[in-house]
Formats: C-alpha cells, structure tokens, sequence
C-alpha cells in the first residue's frame, strides 16, 4: 500500500489517539493556558513511551541494577537487559505510581530520576523538571499520570509501531504549534511533501553497490520525520542499504521527540544535535550523501547574525562565502549550509519559498547566492509544489534539487517543473493544508522529472481527477545578466553637453539602469536598444554587475485571450439590467 494513501487511510485513527492523548490537557485547565499545554503533553507522552517499551523488561533491569549497583561500569549491563539503548533502573511503573497518590510527586521523582542519561538529556532539553514542580505545585500530578495509565493512551511498540508513532508525535506537534500561533516558516511538512523529496532524490540513483551505507543530514529535523522517510525509500531501494541519519534542531520539544525516536529505534542519539544550525554547526567537520529538510523562511537571523557574519568573512573556508541575504529571511543561509554539507556526489532537495527565486538585485547577497550554485552548475531542477499544501501557511513554495554530481545530460542546465497543478483537493482540511500530493501526482512529478524535457505530464488519478505536471529546460546562462549602467551627459541651458577635459560629465539624475542576456553582447544589446532614443548615451562599465534570477512565473506564464469587445460589451450591458431591475424592485417595494 502506497504511504500516502495509508496516511488517509489510517489517519482517522492517528488523530483520534493523538486526541485521546491531547485531551490530558483538560486536567491542566486553569493551571496552564491553551498555549502552554504542550509543554507539558509532549514530555509527557515521550517519557510514556519510553515507559512502554521499557516495561516488558522492567523486573529484569531492576533485578540486574541491584546486583551490580557496587560495580564501577554498569551502563553495558542494564542496556543488554533492556534490550534498548536505554533503561530505567526505578521500581516504580505508571501502575505502581497511579496506586501511591500521597507521593506522587516524589515517587515520580524516583521514577524519572532511574532513566539513563540519554533520557534525561532529552527531559533536560524539554525543561520537563519545571513542569513537574508547576503540576505537583497546583495539584495536578496525580491526574495526569493517570490519565496517561488508561488502555487509549498505551504507547508500547505492540500497538504502536515506529512509524504510526511519529505521525501522532506530528499530530500532537501540529496542535501546539497552532496554539502558540506559530509564523509561517515555522511549519511541519506533511508526509506526502516528504515522500516527493525523497523520491526525487533517489530517483535514478544506481544501486550498482548493494549493502551500501549511505548518510542523510537535515540541517532543521522538528521530528526527524524526513529521515525517516529517507530510510523507508531506501530501504525499498535495497534491503541491505544501510542509512546513517543526522539531524540538528532548535526547538526542545521537537528535538526531544528526534532524539527518543532514534534511541527506539536504535540508532545512535548522539546523531541528533541540538542547537542552532546556523550559529553553532554541531557538524562542521562532516559532509553526507543526502541532505533533506525544509528550514523556517520568513523567519529573521538577527539573533545569529555576528556568528554568521563573521563565517561570511571567512570565505571559501566557511559556510557562508558568497553573500548574505536581508536579515529579515535566513533561508538562504540554511541553503548554503545545505550545499556546504554535501559529498562530492552529494545529492540535496531542500523547500524554498518564492522569495529565494528572485529577490535581491544584481550584486545583492541573494543574486551572488543563486551565482554560486547556477555558476557551479550544481542546481538540477526546482519543483513548485500545489498552495495550500502545509499545515500553517498557503503560499507557493518550491522543492529545489541541488546535485554536486549532475548527470552529462543535464549539464549546463535547469529543469523547472511546475506541479502546483498536481494535487487533489482533500475532503477535510487540516489547518491550511487543503490538497494531498496523492500517489498518482508524485509518479506524475517524478516522471516529468526524469523526463527532463519541455514537456507537459498529465493524467487522471484513481478518481477522475485531472493531473497537470509542465516542465521546462532553461540554461543556466539564460538565468544570469548583465546589469548595465547607462549615462548621459549633462547639459547646458542650450542643451548641450558639459565637457570637462574633455570629456561628458554624468548627469546621475538621468542615470539609468538595463538588464543584458549573460548570452549577449553588452555592448551590441546598448547599440540597438539604447542608442537610438539617446545618442549622447554611454555604458559606465566600471558599474557592471553580474545578477541571477529564475523566473519560474514567467516561464510558466499563459496569456489568455480576452475577448471580443463585442462580447465584453454585451455582458456589461446584461449585468447592468439585472442591477437595474433589482434597484427598481428594491425602490419599488419601498414606495408601497
């Protein structure tokens, strides 16, 4: 069964747990506002399951603690009869703590206080402790670990798997973030999104080399849920494939969700950093196969501006070497930080708003970043997804496919895939999330992808719906241009020219500005399309400047024939009547 359609399919049930869960909150009411319940909910429901994977083993790593409590190393011991790269040595359980309620708060102390130190980093991180105070302090501690004690919220891997468990964790995520009213650029990304990204970045990759291991990087992870992805497409892939996930991530509460994800799951937690990708790179020294992820846009860098500022002026040694944009949107910083971060074959697919397509003039930071990579030749293709395709906000955003190792074919090129056409609306709408990119769209974007022609892809999914996919090849010298300055003389009062040795003086009030094809001829382009409406005119080539931009819209562009005059005229004049008629109806019943 495709994923997407299993997330339709199952999500009734995903939301209805994660609802069972976030209706712990009703016990908070009045103790905590609407937009704090998550600070307790999310803590609360990794430290369950943690509780449920760790109970079949209980009594063992309890007995196994108690007789090598004198021993000097007994980490290896109780992680063996755990059975997970974590344990609890407390004898309490949920159960044991539900029958106690005089000494909740300090049985429970006991409790979290019997976790190995990667659990406690992770309830660290989440400022759990505080909460824990904040609860046993309004009298609300015993309730909740009850509440999270009945059948609906058992998390054991029996009746939640790894993968169901992280849409709830998204679900559960999604839900606080509204509460706090989150901007734009802070927002998840919906299984379908993920599922494209992944395909497009292994599509047509040679699996030449079975039981590879490979390395994935998501430089802004929330719940490292793209990672996962990138492990099930691979894994698809070639079973033997081995993938090695990294991530980073700033918000507490997200991070600690990656980081107990990756202990179930045993990988290795000390893959999952946190802190702030562009300020403190918990990576610096490492390059990966894939790098996957969707950072904040919208979203100022003033807070890390001196640490990226200063990077910048390291050059080709740092990770910021061609150009900063406005301080008011850094996502051109985690673009470059993406590319920084890839192998000599490396491979990114990385969202972008349309900002990161056109914004800043010739010279501008964001011109000199678009340089940089159109220049290397390491963009392959940028995809638009449908609007309203996440959670938190509508507007057009875009999938860029960054390539260090571009096939012969696609060399001196760019593809442009619109997709924002290739969607199906949904019958329920969640947040601002209206249309899935259903399995029948990705195939359809994937093809035009591999295509990597001028073409249009079109096709009906399962229900009837039409699905439209265009592409368009652009070379990338037709992406770049010549910024020219264009001067002409001042003049006298009898309108001629002013010399000074020699030579016209600039009038900067008349001093104007053209835009020349990288493919032609500053000089020819001036003749022909300057010169003849300003003899006296010259380029000032000392001010040249060369700028990049992608057009996407324009590329795109249809006109539309409007028509006849007649027919326009005809509809005003039937509109006219109908206003009239009803003006005199209106009027008429008035008079009565």
């Amino acid at each position: 069964m495709d994923t997407t359609q299993k997330i339709n399919e199952v999500g009734v049930n995903i939301q209805e747990k994660a609802s069972v869960i976030w209706n712990v909150a009703n016990s908070l009411f009045g103790a905590y506002k609407p937009h704090e319940y998550g600070l307790v909910i999310l803590p609360m429901v990794v430290i369950k399951r943690f509780h449920d994977c760790l109970l079949p083993t209980h009594d063992k790593v309890v007995a196994m603690y108690k007789g090598i409590q004198n021993l000097a190393v007994k980490e290896p011991f109780l992680l063996k009869a755990s059975g997970y790269k974590f344990f609890n040595t407390s004898e309490y359980t949920f159960e044991k703590l539900k029958a106690d309620p005089e000494n909740i708060k300090v049985n429970f102390e006991n409790f979290l206080n019997g976790f190995s130190d990667n659990v406690m980093d992770i309830l660290a991180k989440m400022d759990f402790f505080t909460q824990l105070d904040r609860m046993a302090n309004a009298g609300l501690l015993y309730q909740v670990i009850s509440d999270f004690c009945t059948e609906k919220a058992d998390m054991s891997p029996e009746k939640i798997s790894a993968v169901d468990m992280g849409y709830i964790f998204e679900n559960l995520v999604q839900r606080f973030s509204e509460s706090y009213n989150e901007e734009a650029g802070a927002h998840f990304t919906s299984r379908d999104i993920i599922y494209l990204m992944c395909d497009l970045l292994t599509d047509r990759m040679s699996m030449s080399e079975p039981g590879r291991i490979y390395t994935a990087y998501d430089m802004a992870m929330g719940t490292s849920q793209m990672l996962t992805c990138m492990e099930e497409r691979l894994s698809a892939l070639d079973k033997a494939a081995n993938l090695i996930c990294y991530g980073q991530e700033i918000n507490p509460f997200t991070f600690g969700i990656a980081k107990a994800d990756m202990l179930i799951r045993g990988g290795d937690p000390e893959n999952m950093q946190f802190g702030d990708t562009l300020s403190d790179d918990k990576f610096s020294d490492m390059t990966f196969d894939f790098v996957i992820s969707n950072p904040p846009f919208g979203i100022d860098w003033k807070r890390e501006a001196v640490k990226v500022e200063a990077e910048n002026k390291l050059g080709n040694s740092g990770r910021f070497a061609p150009g900063l944009p406005p301080k008011s949107d850094g996502q051109m910083l985690f673009l470059m930080n993406g590319i920084a971060k890839l192998k000599e074959k490396g491979r990114m697919a990385i969202i972008q708003n349309g900002s990161s397509l056109f914004t800043g003039d010739a010279g501008s930071g964001p011109s000199e970043i678009r340089r940089y990579i159109i220049e290397n030749d390491w963009l392959d293709a940028i995809v638009q997804l449908p609007n309203d395709s996440f959670y938190n906000t509508g507007i057009a955003t875009y999938v860029w496919l960054v390539t260090k190792d571009k096939p012969v074919s696609h060399l001196g090129s760019v593809l442009l895939v619109d997709a924002s056409k290739c969607f199906v609306q949904r019958r329920k709408p969640i947040g601002n999330k209206r249309v899935d990119i259903t399995k029948e769209s990705r195939e359809l974007i994937i093809k035009a992808y591999g295509a990597y022609r001028n073409d249009t892809f079109e096709t009906d999914d399962e229900n009837g719906h039409k699905l439209v996919v265009k592409s368009r090849v652009m070379s990338t010298m037709s992406l770049g241009y010549n910024k020219i300055t264009v001067e002409s003389p001042l003049t006298d009062d009898d309108g001629k020219p002013i010399l000074k040795k020699g030579k016209m003086q600039p009038d900067a009030s008349k001093r104007d500005t053209e835009n020349v094809p990288l493919d032609e001829d500053m000089d020819i382009y001036f003749e022909r399309e300057v010169k003849p409406y300003n003899p006296d005119a010259w380029i000032d080539h000392d001010k040249d400047r060369v700028g990049y931009e992608i057009p996407f819209t324009r590329t795109f562009y249809e006109y539309e024939m409007l028509p006849p005059a007649q027919e326009i005229a005809s509809r005003i004049e039937e509109r006219e009547k109908v206003l009239i008629d009803k003006l005199q109806a209106l009027f008429g019943k008035a008079d009565e």
